[in-house]
């Protein structure tokens, strides 16, 4: 993408590659169609393996990486101080430190939104967790014979593997007692999942080995990927390009091309939409838009059979001072094809 997220190219792995495993031909495949200079990249923590990260380095290549959420416990000092913390918009805090190891530059950023959105799956898992917990309980309270351990412990691991996210809240045990049993099902919460989950929900690390830019210069070129991972949601629900299945490659190459070439108009449309100061929402213009009709008024004559004539009706006045703003002037007429339609309704 270039730095205002219009999408360059694209490539097409095989299904079972690794993200890590495309770093490398990505960059010299980008490098070798676009050249090296100003080149930035930034990629997911799918992609920060320690390989890749030590290449881009050793290579003098510049990059915003998305670090995984377990290196933030290497930071919580300075994730847990007040001071330093920036907000560059509603929602969104960031704070500048060093890594001392690597002296890339980390990234703190806080997201309100995101905060919510952790924060209700650890709720959602802690909650199916003590459900769980509590019908294994039950039925062990229950039982009039005696259980086997070894057994009862592997349910409790399904439990718990089930519902990863907010596993390490609980510690379960098996306490011996003369009950029928032959134990009771002890559960104690862990204070240091919680205390962790409190100051780490909604915040992530990025690093980059840029010196020369700001916080908000590196935040925002980060969030250009995921403008271009919400591509594949604007394909499924915007343009409705549905998701296919396919056994062959080049039926495969075929449908990443039709969504790519949709990605690209999308985005041709919010660049001229934002330019033209009405925000970044294509949905917007395009159902305001759709409410534009042509008609074909067929006039019956005596001598020369009918004139067919296709009419744009006339805009209201909000589509009118959308389209002045857009610069799009409306015939007031069509010219029809030389292979004559029915008459139909189309839309703009």
């Amino acid at each position: 993408m270039s730095f205002d997220g219009f999408p360059l190219g694209y490539e097409v792995f095989a299904g079972n590659t690794h993200d890590s495993r495309t770093v490398q031909t990505i960059v010299t495949t980008m490098e070798a169609r676009h050249g090296v200079v100003g080149r930035v990249w930034i990629a997911d923590r799918g992609m920060s393996s320690a390989a890749n990260l030590s290449w881009l380095r050793e290579s003098h290549r510049r990059y915003i990486i998305g670090a995984p959420k377990s290196e933030l416990k290497k930071f919580s000092a300075a994730l847990a101080a007040t001071a330093g913390w920036r907000k560059l918009r509603e929602g969104v805090e960031v704070k500048l430190t060093r890594c001392p190891e690597t002296h890339d530059t980390i990234i703190l950023c806080r997201s309100a939104e995101r905060r919510v959105k952790e924060r209700a799956m650890h709720e959602k898992f802690s909650g199916r967790i003590e459900v769980a917990l509590s019908r294994l309980a039950g039925r062990i309270e229950r039982s009039r014979t005696r259980l086997n351990s070894t057994v009862i412990n592997r349910q409790i691991g399904r439990i718990l593997q089930a519902n990863q996210r907010a596993a390490a809240r609980f510690d379960v045990r098996l306490i011996k007692s003369g009950s029928p049993a032959g134990f009771h099902l002890q559960v104690a919460y862990n204070a240091a999942f919680d205390d962790w989950a409190a100051l780490s929900e909604g915040a992530y690390l990025l690093r980059s080995n840029i010196t020369d830019w700001s916080d908000e210069q590196l935040w925002k070129a980060y969030i250009q990927l995921s403008q271009a991972e919400a591509a594949f949601r604007i394909q499924k629900d915007q343009l409705r390009v549905r998701p296919i299945w396919h056994q062959r490659a080049d039926r495969v190459q075929a449908h990443i091309l039709v969504c790519f070439l949709a990605f690209v108009l999308w985005k041709t449309l919010e660049l001229w939409q934002h330019k033209s100061g009405l925000g970044n929402s294509p949905r917007t213009v395009l159902e305001e838009l759709a409410r534009i009709q042509s008609h074909d008024v067929i006039l019956p004559t005596a001598t020369h059979g009918e004139i067919r004539l296709r009419c744009v009706t006339h805009p209201d006045p909000a589509q009118a001072a959308l389209l002045e703003r857009l610069g799009i002037a409306l015939p007031k007429r069509m010219r029809l094809s030389e292979v004559e339609l029915p008459a139909l309704a189309i839309s703009a």
